[in-house]
């Protein structure tokens, strides 16, 4: 149960400036970060280039101008399903629309998350991985801040020392990482753009998001059960 008397901040609404003001969190100019990540070698299989090949074709054009829901159903969650981060046997799945909650001494995080990669086959109980969709031409919030917040509340749920995401704004995609540098203190560090209007760095991000997903099978393997 939340403390009802303390201020409530919504991953919808937070803007930068409110952000900076409840935590220490500061942007590291460099993309260095990102080497192992989408240096990998992941090679894609031929079914996988003909499905973004056929996709794009289809959608490019409308890409651009989807308003946020046209954009996830035809698009992106196309994507995301053809990646397919579900395993049953180690309870890992994405979801859509997922209430997180964070709570402090001081204020609370809360609210419906895009998309996430997640402990937990009912609901969420250990998310590790957050997309933040942002509707084209809403300029009244920020989508860093958005991901930024879904990060915090990630790594401190988990008590994580870092994790990843990304934010969508039209065609284009940056991939973020959140460092948790001490209490109430984080660093983040924001990639390039990849246009998914772009045949190559489509498949880039297709790539990028397969990265994630067998790291975070690995981990799961790696932890204790029980």
């Amino acid at each position: 149960m939340t403390n009802k008397n303390l201020p409530i901040y919504y991953f919808s609404q937070i803007k930068e400036h409110e952000l900076r003001s409840l935590v220490n969190i500061k942007q590291k100019l460099t993309t260095d970060i990102f080497d192992n990540w989408f240096n990998n070698e992941i090679t894609l299989k031929d079914d996988e280039k003909l499905f973004l090949t056929e996709l794009l074709t289809k959608e490019f054009h409308f890409i651009r101008i989807y308003k946020e829901e046209d954009l996830k159903v035809k698009f992106i969650a196309p994507i995301l399903n053809k990646i397919d981060f579900r395993d049953i046997d180690k309870e890992i799945r994405d979801f859509y629309e997922e209430k997180i909650i964070y709570e402090t001494d001081q204020f609370i995080f809360t609210g419906i998350t895009d998309f996430l990669i997640s402990k937990g086959l009912e609901y969420s109980e250990k998310p590790y991985f957050f997309i933040q969709e942002f509707k084209k031409g809403k300029e009244a919030y920020y989508p860093e801040s958005q991901l930024l917040a879904e990060l915090i509340a990630g790594v401190e749920l988990n008590d994580f020392k870092m994790m990843k995401g990304a934010y969508i704004v039209g065609a284009i995609w940056n991939f973020v990482i959140l460092e948790k540098l001490a209490e109430n203190q984080y660093q983040y560090f924001i990639s390039i753009n990849f246009d998914s209007t772009k045949i190559a760095e489509l498949k880039a991000i297709f790539k990028n998001l397969l990265f994630i997903k067998n790291e975070i099978f690995n981990l799961v393997d790696c932890q204790p059960q029980g």
